[in-house]
């Protein structure tokens, strides 16, 4: 196939094909780490399969699937969990540590950790 014919087939794609995949950044970093932790062996793509389904059937969910990637944070959080890797105290207890590091962090510079106004120092 020539490059113009290849360029021409690109036309006939669905709408929205070239939509970029991950709405936030925080998608992209959910998707990585989930792959990241599987390729460590720390669960097989049956049980994660599992999790991710059961999230995205639960009543709550949206018929358009916008919260689809919500549905995927919780299922990774909640195999975590049932793996004893990281309870959700825990994730919870980090990720308000984050957020309020973010908001104590200066516009343009970089959110650390340590800029966590409650972080033991």
């Amino acid at each position: 196939m020539s490059r113009p014919e290849a360029k021409g087939s690109a036309a006939s794609l669905p709408a929205g094909f070239d939509a970029p995949v991950f709405a936030e950044p925080w998608q992209a970093e959910a998707f990585a780490m989930t792959v990241a932790l599987h390729d460590k062996g720390l669960f097989s793509w049956n049980e994660w399969a599992d999790a991710l389904s059961a999230e995205v059937k639960k009543p709550d969910a949206a018929a358009d699937g916008h919260d689809y990637y919500e549905h995927w944070l919780a299922a990774l959080e909640g195999l975590l969990a049932s793996k004893g890797l990281a309870a959700k105290p825990d994730v919870d207890a980090m990720a308000r540590a984050w957020e309020r590091a973010a908001h104590a962090t200066p516009h343009g510079k970089p959110i650390l950790l340590e800029n966590d106004p409650h972080a033991a120092n």
